[in-house]
């Protein structure tokens, strides 16, 4: 078996080191270990690699793999970086809007002040995440100028539009927007989390939980290419103006395997609280094929998302009722298989603590990574036109 190092496999691929890792963490290649410690890996499946574009089956066999080059995110292991930076150390340092910024402009610059948004009348009965799609749609049409793909022009856009959306959800009075404070002790208003609390929860937060919220924002705001994304690329490939790259992000992100994820977790978590961790996790596996909230195949011994917010969950709640229910359903789950929570359970978590709506994690999901789609979006704009056009394998009758 002929071994390459990881300088060469990179270079035969034309990538950096750091994507040749990413592709480790997706399955997409082994590492090898040489006797010297090394990272060493096939040159036939480096070769195989080798053609761009051509897709090659994940573990999971009904799935497909696009190989797309990104400065954005990394996945390496057991850390996610933006752009160079931990985004769990983001996650405390920094606002969401600074982190958004970062990814759409490429410099973690100081904040400008509380982004400015136009609220739209949420009809009667029309949920939050439905909420989010009319705000969409009313903000593109409202703006004259959105077919400009300039970098800087996609981001004011971006701001303007998260703004809008959240302020959509709720009647903002700026009185009650709580301040957010960041590990440095700087304290800062009018922030998207701080606004995205009011919209949500029923009542003033408990110290510690905007910081948390805004940390949930951070490490959501992107995750390389999961679903959503990619479909937030095609559409900008075909050149689609930033809303409608938003649009299409959240008409996946909509889907029961994806955004809505941390809702069903929640649903566990509130027949944990009612019922006992046993009998609600009997009910999600007759209701489900795997527990929700549970596995990550790009983190098999643990979401470092997961990990982060409810360590921040206990330190501002201490011993609330929330957290007794989650470890309760941690417990019975580890009891039974080798699996670990992840970022939706943690979040249905937070939802559940904050006394927020059942489905109060699939917008904050949405709002977070709107940012991710937007960078992804002024990254593909950059690529050649429409190069996402795969062949059909016709299976019908000739």
């Amino acid at each position: 078996m002929t071994m390459m190092t990881a300088d060469d496999a990179a270079a035969r691929l034309g990538i950096k080191l750091e994507s040749l890792y990413a592709y480790v963490s997706r399955g997409l290649v082994e590492r090898h270990h040489a006797a010297d410690g090394r990272s060493m890996f096939e040159a036939q499946s480096i070769e195989a690699l080798a053609t761009r574009g051509r897709p090659r089956l994940s573990s999971r066999q009904t799935s497909l793999h696009l190989l797309i080059e990104t400065q954005l995110t990394l996945v390496d292991s057991h850390r996610i970086s933006y752009r160079g930076h931990q985004a769990t150390e983001l996650g405390r340092t920094h606002t969401f809007e600074q982190v958004a910024d970062l990814l759409w402009l490429g410099e973690l610059a100081a904040g400008a002040g509380p982004w400015r948004g136009t609220a739209v009348a949420r009809p009667a009965g029309v949920g939050a995440a439905d909420s989010l799609r009319i705000t969409t749609a009313c903000a593109a049409a409202a703006d004259p100028m959105r077919a400009d793909l300039e970098r800087g022009a996609v981001a004011a856009a971006g701001r303007h539009l998260i703004a809008s959306m959240v302020d959509s959800l709720a009647d903002q009075r700026p009185g009650r927007v709580p301040q957010l404070t960041l590990r440095d002790g700087r304290r800062v208003r009018g922030t998207i989390a701080g606004r995205l609390w009011t919209a949500l929860a029923p009542q003033r937060p408990r110290a510690g939980m905007v910081e948390t919220l805004n940390a949930i924002l951070v490490l959501l705001a992107d995750h390389e290419l999961a679903a959503s994304t990619l479909a937030a690329r095609v559409a900008a490939s075909a050149r689609a103006d930033p809303y409608s790259v938003v649009g299409a992000g959240l008409g996946t992100v909509n889907g029961v395997l994806h955004g809505q994820a941390s809702s069903y977790a929640r649903r566990v978590l509130d027949d944990a609280a009612d019922i006992g961790a046993g009998p609600a996790l009997t009910i999600a596996q007759r209701t489900w094929p795997r527990v929700p909230g549970f596995g990550q195949p790009l983190y098999p011994e643990g979401d470092p998302r997961a990990v982060m917010v409810l360590g921040m969950l206990r330190d501002a709640l201490g011993d609330d009722r929330s957290l007794a229910v989650a470890d309760a359903v941690i417990t019975a789950v580890r009891q039974r298989s080798d699996v670990h929570p992840n970022v939706d359970f943690a979040l249905g978590v937070f939802t559940q603590a904050a006394r927020m709506p059942s489905d109060a994690g699939e917008t904050i999901f949405s709002v977070a990574r709107t940012a991710g789609w937007l960078a992804h979006a002024i990254e593909e704009y950059g690529e050649q036109p429409l190069r996402f056009r795969p062949r059909a394998a016709y299976t019908g009758v000739r």
